[in-house]
């Protein structure tokens, strides 16, 4: 199997996937990588195996174990902390949503463990040690899959992926709801987060959370820093352009998502777009 080394392009440069249905990664790192906050158009599948790794997810931060498992949709904003000390290893699989979905039609909801953990804000598997060992081993296949030539490897690819999800989708239904000892949360944040994601069309303003969740200004914006690692400006811009980007991605028109998502000026619009993606709001429409 090939290590492949964190680069830059893990995060910030690779918006898109190669392929158009899913990916697979196995990363080593010696020294540890500065990583921004950051989302996804897919989903995301964190499989963490060493390393000193805190992970925030729109203000939680997951204090990682080997073995442990992390669940981002195509809304979350997230990021690890990643210390000196330890080798920092995982693999990272994404898969787009749709082709979940497709895969729908031939067994069960494979996309459950991703909306059940988006619904509860709560992102963590930790599987005993032997789904840990059955999980990586089936992830060691599709990597192999990937650098092989021979007869069938990309069938086999597509087989190791769905046994993959339906024993991830196992493993998370049969994670307890609350690993409290290891989250770092604030609940009063929490409710914040979840007023912004909830109404992402409305003038959100300091004063208007604070009023809405009954805590002081200066409480909210300094206590959303601590916890989320944004400013509540800096947060509130990065889930309303993601959330545009979904829009349109579904085929929502571009000025119908700009208005939906609470920007007023499709300017300053376009010009934060081209900022966060890199691309123009057009160039993410599905092609017809």
């Amino acid at each position: 199997m090939i290590l492949s080394k964190l680069h830059k392009d893990e995060f910030s440069q690779r918006q898109t996937m190669i392929r158009s249905d899913f990916e697979c990664f196995h990363y080593l790192d010696s020294f540890p990588p500065n990583v921004e906050f950051h989302e996804h158009e897919f989903y995301e599948v964190f499989f963490f195996l060493s390393g000193n790794v805190s992970y925030n997810i729109e203000g939680r931060t997951y204090l990682l174990r080997p073995g442990d498992i992390l669940l981002t949709d195509n809304q979350d904003i997230h990021r690890p902390e990643v210390r000196p000390g330890k080798p920092y290893e995982r693999y990272v699989v994404w898969i787009t949503p749709s082709f979940l979905v497709e895969l729908e039609k031939h067994g069960p909801r494979l996309t459950d463990c991703f909306k059940d953990a988006s619904q509860k804000d709560y992102k963590l598997i930790r599987p005993d040690g032997k789904a840990v060992a059955h999980l990586k081993s089936i992830l060691d296949k599709i990597v192999d899959c990937r650098e092989s030539t021979e007869f069938g490897s990309s069938t086999l690819e597509f087989i190791y992926l769905c046994e993959f999800m339906v024993f991830l989708n196992r493993a998370y239904f049969a994670t307890p709801d609350v690993i409290s000892k290891d989250i770092t949360e604030n609940e009063k944040i929490n409710k914040v987060v979840s007023y912004i994601n909830d109404n992402l069309e409305e003038n959100l303003t300091l004063g208007r959370l604070a009023e809405v969740c009954f805590i002081s200004k200066s409480y909210l914006s300094h206590q959303f820093k601590e916890y989320t690692g944004l400013t509540v400006f800096q947060f509130i811009i990065k889930k309303r352009l993601t959330a545009a980007r979904n829009m349109i991605r579904e085929g929502i028109p571009v000025i119908e998502a700009c208005m939906r998502c609470g920007f007023n000026d499709y300017s300053n619009f376009h010009k934060a777009f081209r900022k966060e993606f890199g691309s123009s709001p057009k160039e993410f429409r599905p092609n017809k």
